[in-house]
């Protein structure tokens, strides 16, 4: 699990044409992957990020790190949905302006709904 002050690596990979974070704390919890798919919105990032391959590294933290990208939070969803929507509106420079949704299992990795979230793909 990430602390909201840490640099950490997440492996997204895709199973058929559906994206999942890999969690194994998670599942390991009790979580179930279907809570681990990445949809509405989040599966086109990761396309976009992955260069529409079927599996991508990124760092990912609640703070700025150099070169990293940033989604913003735009709507906290009430607890009947969990999680929140995220506006991305640069990816490496070039305007994207797409909103995503991103689950419950968003607190689990930094312990809350973060007013910011910042990643990079790693390696580059």
């Amino acid at each position: 699990m990430m602390t909201s002050n840490n640099l950490e690596t997440y492996r997204f990979y895709k199973k058929g044409d559906d994206w999942f974070i890999d969690l194994p704390d998670y599942l390991l919890r009790g979580g179930n992957i279907y809570d681990l798919q990445m949809i509405d919105g989040s599966d086109k990032m990761l396309d976009l990020i992955s260069e529409n391959g079927n599996s991508v590294l990124l760092y990912i933290s609640s703070f700025p790190f150099a070169e990293a990208d940033e989604l913003i939070l735009i709507e906290k969803c009430d607890p009947f949905v969990g999680g929140g929507n995220y506006l991305l509106k640069n990816f490496e420079k070039k305007e994207v302006n797409k909103t995503i949704w991103l689950c419950q299992v968003t607190e689990f990795v930094f312990g809350q709904i973060p007013s910011k979230i910042f990643f990079k793909k790693a390696g580059v």
